[in-house]
C-alpha cells in the first residue's frame, strides 16, 4: 500500500515537472504560474505545494532534472567512441531536438530571466553552462590532439563561444518558425573549428 502511494507521488511530481519544463521552455519562467500547472493536470494548487513548496523551488528541480538529462546525453556521446567534429554535431543536434519540438534550452530560456530568478536557481543555470563548456573544451581538446579540429585562442573560449552561438542561433531562429536558421547558424559555428 504504501509503496502504491510512492509510486503515485513520484509520478504526480515527475508530472509536475514536466509541465512546467513545457512552459518554461516555451514562455519563460515568469510566464507561467503553479494554477497553470494545475489546470493542465487536473489537480489543486496545494497538490503542488505538497511537492514542491514553491516556485523557486520548482524551478531549482527542473534545472537540476534537465542538467542530468543533458549530461547523460554528453555521456552517450562519449561513449559512442567518435571523433570530436562527430561529437560537436551530436551536441548541436541536442539543441536541434529541442528546436524541433518548437521549444528553448531550459536553461536558455531561465538565462533570459536571470535577474528575477532566485539565487539557488542562478547557481544552477550557471553550473549548467558551466558544466556544457567543460565537456565542449575535453572534445576541442582532443579534436586539437588529434589534428581533426583548430582552435583560436583557448578551448575554453571556444567552448563559450559555441554554446553562446547555439543559444543565440535558437533564440533568433524561434520566431522565424522551423530549424532552417538555427541548422545553417549552428554549421558555419562549428565548420569554424573544424580542420581544412
Amino acid at each position: 500500500m504504501a509503496r502504491a502511494r510512492q509510486d503515485r507521488e513520484t509520478d504526480t511530481a515527475a508530472g509536475i515537472l514536466d509541465v512546467a519544463e513545457r512552459l518554461v521552455q516555451v514562455r519563460g519562467f515568469n510566464g507561467f504560474s503553479y494554477a497553470d500547472v494545475a489546470s493542465e493536470l487536473g489537480v489543486t494548487t496545494a497538490a503542488l505545494h505538497y511537492h514542491f513548496a514553491g516556485k523557486a523551488e520548482l524551478g531549482e528541480a527542473l534545472i537540476l532534472r534537465y542538467a542530468a538529462r543533458f549530461a547523460a546525453a554528453l555521456a552517450e556521446i562519449d561513449r559512442r567512441g567518435t571523433d570530436a567534429p562527430a561529437k560537436l554535431d551530436a551536441y548541436a543536434s541536442l539543441y536541434l531536438d529541442v528546436l524541433r519540438d518548437e521549444r528553448m534550452c531550459l536553461c536558455g530560456m531561465l538565462a533570459a530571466d536571470y535577474q528575477t530568478l532566485p539565487q539557488p536557481m542562478r547557481d544552477a543555470v550557471v553550473r549548467f553552462f558551466d558544466d556544457n563548456e567543460a565537456w565542449l573544451g575535453r572534445v576541442l581538446q582532443q579534436g586539437q590532439a588529434a589534428g581533426t579540429l583548430r582552435v583560436t585562442g583557448s578551448a575554453e573560449e571556444a567552448a563559450q563561444t559555441i554554446v553562446g552561438g547555439l543559444e543565440g542561433a535558437m533564440l533568433v531562429a524561434r520566431p522565424y518558425g522551423g530549424t532552417a536558421r538555427f541548422e545553417a547558424a549552428a554549421s558555419r559555428l562549428l565548420a569554424s573549428v573544424r580542420s581544412q
